[in-house]
């Protein structure tokens, strides 16, 4: 693909070396990969190829719940993710931040989220595959919200990480691994806080605990996967530049061999950086999926796509890379015709609101004048067909 370069910032300068990395699965233990499988498929030259999709915060606001409540007491987001689910579809793998809990009637929004059944349902439906759950809000419906959410999440069969039962639980299902068209991806996700609301034994939230990030690497490094993705929840809100301590996050775990970070939690975008080899992509903040916050930056957001390429036992490669902006219009934007909508940063006026209209013109400035003026490396805005 052709894109205009960019100066790389000085701590991705470093030439990053592609590590064998650990990993494990819903419902199976951490193990050494069998050597001789290894060397088996070593020996093929087939190419293969995986496509992720990754997408910022899955909010849950009182008004959001609100508006998807039905006559019969259900509740209906269909509407929601009509627009984007061919987007999501497009990747084998779809991956976002599901930043709510799920924990049973009465239902809440901020400061202590409580969504629908339904709302997961609907996550799903979307196209979305696997599902982060270590952020500041996984704890707000406290114990038995967090373990029902998890029990929902299982039901569902939609594979998560993040949170956990017990420390046994952990053990058994993280590092995450992730295996897919011949290509063998760990994930790695953790948060910097649970808003003070203590995790109470013998749960687990995984956190930004470098000790405890460095075991969770060194396990992966005693399997065979391809590549290492971690997928912090961190930075300050409403802040469009990533914070120092996320750059020194973000080095960290690339000494440590992780190959690419996707960050969320500001609820508004920050940029994407690539090194110069373009093999290690960092994307500080994605913003909000769905919400229903209004402030400047905070009603849109993009979704990260990479190609992950592998030939035979050959290095796997960043073959491509990209990004797709959009942002949400509410009821009260649509003159209540329509629920919350994600739509495409460059939704036609027709059909759309003067309020619509006004709101999509100056998100669309706002995020392509950040990407403009602060993306690094070969990153293109993708501009498919929703």
């Amino acid at each position: 693909m052709k894109m205009n370069k960019r100066r790389i910032g000085a701590w991705l300068l470093a030439a990053l070396t592609l590590m064998t990395l650990a990993s494990c699965s819903k419902g199976n233990a951490a193990r050494a990969f069998d050597v001789a499988t290894a060397t088996t498929q070593n020996e093929s030259q087939e190419e293969h190829r995986l496509t992720l999709l990754f997408a910022g915060d899955l909010m849950q606001h009182g008004p959001q719940i609100k508006a998807a409540l039905q006559a019969d007491g259900s509740y209906n987001y269909d509407e929601c993710f009509a627009r984007v689910k061919k987007v999501i579809d497009s990747a084998d793998v779809a991956i976002a931040n599901f930043e709510v809990t799920l924990g049973g009637r009465p239902y809440t929004g901020y400061p202590q989220f409580r969504a629908p059944d339904e709302y997961l349902h609907a996550v799903v439906d979307a196209g979305f595959d696997v599902l982060l759950t270590a952020n500041n809000h996984c704890v707000d419906s406290h114990k038995a919200g967090l373990e029902r959410t998890i029990a929902m999440m299982d039901s569902v069969g939609v594979p998560h990480l993040g949170t956990y039962v017990d420390q046994e639980e952990r053990r058994q299902c993280y590092p995450f691994l992730l295996e897919q068209n011949g290509i063998r991806v760990v994930l790695l996700n953790f948060t910097y806080d649970t808003n003070g609301i203590p995790v109470q034994k013998p749960n687990v939230v995984n956190l930004i605990d470098t000790a405890q990030i460095a075991a969770d690497i060194e396990r992966a490094h005693t399997m065979m996967p391809d590549v290492i993705i971690a997928l912090p929840h961190w930075g300050i809100e409403y802040q469009t530049v990533p914070s120092k301590q996320q750059r020194e996050l973000a080095r960290w775990l690339m000494d440590k061999g992780v190959d690419h970070v996707i960050g969320g939690h500001p609820h508004v975008a920050q940029p994407l950086e690539l090194s110069p080899d373009s093999c290690h992509l960092v994307a500080w903040s994605m913003g909000n999926v769905i919400s229903n916050q209004s402030k400047p930056n905070t009603y849109g957001g993009y979704m990260v796509h990479m190609e992950l390429t592998k030939k035979g036992g050959g290095t796997t490669r960043l073959s491509d890379c990209g990004y797709t902006l959009y942002w949400v219009s509410r009821p009260a934007d649509n003159g209540h015709k329509h629920n919350y909508r994600i739509l495409p940063i460059d939704e036609p006026d027709e059909g759309l609101t003067a309020i619509e209209q006004r709101l999509r013109n100056a998100i669309r400035t706002s995020m392509r004048r950040l990407m403009e003026k602060h993306n690094v490396g070969n990153i293109k805005e993708m501009t498919s067909e929703w």
